[in-house]
Parts: structure tokens; C-alpha cells; sequence
């Protein structure tokens, strides 16, 4: 295995973010009471509890970068994530920012943004 980083995020309900993030194609690699590991293909998130979290002032976030942008972007979708401006859980479909790379922005049922970019 070569040197990696993961994110470690806030979870209100483990119970919650597992089905929320299942529906996205991630599947349970580790779960304890303190942490529960998630994975989609080579992409691993690690959530901690954090059960009195207000995801409307939540403060988190991580970028994932992503070789299938369009396709991760339509997962969200078709787990019913909206394409709004306000809310949670929400995307923000992706666009070419002016420094060339192409991002989308997603915010999970917990308020977290997760900065989804183009390889």
C-alpha cells in the first residue's frame, strides 16, 4: 500500500451515514462504536460520532479527488441528492473553475462539504 491520507468526519448517526453513503455506492469496511470506516472503489472515509453536531453550522470538509467526477456526481443524484443552493444534504453540480480544474460540491447529510475534483 502506498502512503495515503484519509478524512475523518463527522457522523451524528453511524446508522444514517452508513445508508446515506450506501445509496452512493459505498459499502462498510470497519465499523466500531468509536469509528466506522467507509470505501467506494479506492475512495476511504472515516467517520468519528459526533452526535450533537448542527450540520446547518457544521464546519467540515475534505476534497476527493476523483478520476470519474461526472460519474461520482451522478451516484448523488441518483441517490436523490437535489442540485441546490441551500440545505442538506445538497450538490452543486461541477463546473471549470478559472484555475482549470474541474470541481463539484457536495454537502452530506451531516453539513459536511466534500470538494469533489477531477483528476
Amino acid at each position: 500500500m502506498t502512503d495515503h491520507a484519509t478524512p475523518n468526519l463527522p457522523s451524528r448517526d453511524f446508522d444514517a451515514t452508513a445508508a446515506f453513503y450506501a445509496r452512493l455506492g459505498f459499502e462498510t469496511e470497519w465499523r466500531g462504536e468509536s469509528w466506522m470506516i467507509l470505501m467506494r472503489g479506492t475512495v476511504m472515509l472515516e467517520f468519528f460520532p459526533h452526535p450533537g453536531l448542527d450540520p446547518l453550522e457544521s464546519w467540515f470538509s475534505c476534497c476527493l479527488r476523483l478520476d470519474d467526477l461526472d460519474g461520482f456526481c451522478a451516484a448523488v443524484r441518483a441517490a436523490g441528492v437535489p442540485e441546490r443552493t441551500e440545505g442538506y444534504p445538497r450538490l452543486h453540480p461541477p463546473r471549470r473553475e478559472p484555475s482549470g480544474i474541474t470541481i463539484a460540491y457536495f454537502v452530506d447529510l451531516d453539513g459536511t462539504l466534500l470538494r469533489l475534483v477531477q483528476n
